[in-house]
């Protein structure tokens, strides 16, 4: 019948052209479909009582479907009961004496409900049992005799050892005289990493004795010692980074002697390590550098440029105008003169054959898109940076590679802040750190720190709205290391502890 194969063609070319004009809804019903999907695997999965610990569990499907809608009530729900689960099963296998068990699913409950007064008990239970099932004699001369050699740290050390008697007895007065003694063990170690100059340890040193030990009597002048330590440094390294401008400003880049803008950032490096404000200056002392070297190229003075460039080399390697001018360097380029002299006294220009041609053009338009793509200094080899490092290898004069070269800092400016808007912090931090060697003293380097902080500080906000306590405290880290000064550090990370 004829006119029944019509109507199924007829019917088929509809179907096709809804499909073709409503693309974008059908493509919108993939998550959708992937969220329901997932919901119902987490719900078979908890029925089954299995609840957390695999790829397939019910807590890691739950948490699945919160990455694809962080709203959802069902998933919320769902991790919620997992924990509650994890709590009775603890229960259980604390009765059974299964210790280790107990433990394990206590600390899956105590991490999806946020703790509370149902882990709290449990986790004294369990801590009185284990006690209770240990030789309390023995724990106490094995926490003694590591407190003796000195070993204060690790599970076999003798904060920990003691930690357990008190975890089941905490009125055993030994035990609490052993951690008095470790407060006084741990504050002799901080003035030791103050008198020698370890800020840092002495800052580790002391959160670890506030940690163990909230109530320590010595905690306040200890905390004032470290600040002091702290403010005598900051003052010393502002003065090291004032002195290293004034330096720049009157032209004395480097030396042998510290009368120099690059000794005095490098010692601003050493009281402070990491310091942006002492890398940026480095980095303006490298581009002096450069542009003294250029200078020198377009004298003729290959020699002295050399040198000059093997200097800005020490201090940022990977520089685009400090590879530019070596690529000008090894091509004999120099700066563009008079048309009659020029015409005079050039050297002529080298003629590269078809073949050197098509692979330099090849190398600048990948070069072109690699920098679009973001690629600005990874994947080794197929980067923008190096190919246009390998087009100014077959021509190091050729403008547009030099040109791009030099372009880069920009490009990776934009893709910072693109990557900022679209709330995709891993790209803008590499894409920062790209910035950083590119052009080591880049003014705009430092408000981009600040605002990939804020954007870190604001996404810990929310986890902490979310109860994900784990991953507030990874993206408050990353803040804290960018902009470690910001007011609101503190106002988040005390939502943190109070999560």
């Amino acid at each position: 019948m004829p006119w029944l194969v019509l109507a199924v063609v007829a019917v088929l070319a509809v179907a096709s052209g809804w499909a073709l004009t409503h693309h974008a809804t059908l493509s919108g019903l993939l998550p959708q479909t992937q969220l329901n999907s997932l919901l119902t695997r987490a719900d078979k999965a908890y029925a089954v009582g299995k609840l957390s610990g695999s790829p397939d569990s019910a807590r890691d499907l739950y948490e699945a479907a919160r990455a694809l809608d962080p709203d959802n009530e069902q998933a919320l729900t769902g991790l919620q009961n997992v924990g509650h689960s994890e709590l009775v099963r603890a229960q259980a296998a604390l009765i059974q004496g299964d210790y280790a068990s107990a433990r394990t699913s206590l600390e899956e409950a105590r991490s999806l409900l946020g703790g509370g007064a149902d882990v709290t008990a449990v986790d004294q239970a369990l801590a009185r049992a284990v006690l209770h099932n240990a030789n309390v004699g023995l724990l106490i001369d094995q926490a003694r005799a590591a407190l003796a050699n000195g070993r204060i740290d690790g599970n076999d050390g003798a904060a920990a050892l003691f930690g357990k008697v008190l975890a089941g007895d905490p009125h055993n007065a030994i035990a609490q005289h052993g951690m008095s003694q470790i407060g006084d063990a741990l504050a002799s170690r901080i003035q030791t990493q103050l008198g020698n100059g370890d800020r840092t340890g002495a800052r580790q040193t002391l959160t670890r004795l506030s940690n163990l030990l909230p109530g320590y009597s010595q905690l306040p002048t200890l905390r004032a010692d470290v600040a002091t330590a702290d403010r005598a440094a900051d003052a010393q390294r502002d003065q090291y980074l004032a002195q290293g401008q004034a330096d720049l400003r009157a032209g004395k880049m480097t030396g042998s002697d510290n009368d120099n803008a690059e000794a005095q950032f490098k010692a601003a490096l050493a009281a402070d390590p990491g310091n942006a404000a002492a890398q940026a200056g480095l980095g303006q002392v490298a581009e002096a550098l450069i542009v003294q070297a250029n200078a020198a190229i377009d004298a003729g003075h290959a020699h002295d440029a050399k040198n000059l460039l093997d200097q800005a080399a020490a201090l940022a390697p990977k520089s685009a105008d400090l590879a530019a001018a070596r690529s000008r360097l090894g091509a004999g380029g120099k700066a563009p003169r008079a048309p009659a002299v020029a015409a005079e006294s050039a050297p002529p220009a080298p003629v590269l054959s078809p073949a050197d041609s098509a692979k330099l053009a090849r190398l600048v338009a990948h070069a072109k898109a690699a920098a679009s793509n973001g690629d600005i200094m990874l994947p080794p080899g197929n980067c923008a940076y190096d190919l246009y490092r390998a087009a100014l290898g077959i021509d190091g004069d050729n403008a547009e590679a030099q040109a791009g070269l030099r372009n880069l800092p920009e490009v990776t400016r934009q893709q910072f802040q693109r990557a900022l808007r679209e709330d995709n912090l891993d790209k803008a931090h590499d894409m920062l750190g790209t910035l950083e060697q590119l052009d080591p003293g880049d003014p705009a380097a430092a408000s981009m720190r600040h605002g990939l902080g804020s954007a870190w500080l604001d996404r810990a906000d929310h986890y902490v709205g979310l109860g994900q306590l784990g991953a507030a405290r990874a993206a408050l880290r990353e803040a804290q290391r960018l902009v470690p000064d910001d007011p609101r550090i503190s106002e988040v990370d005390a939502k943190l502890h109070h999560g």
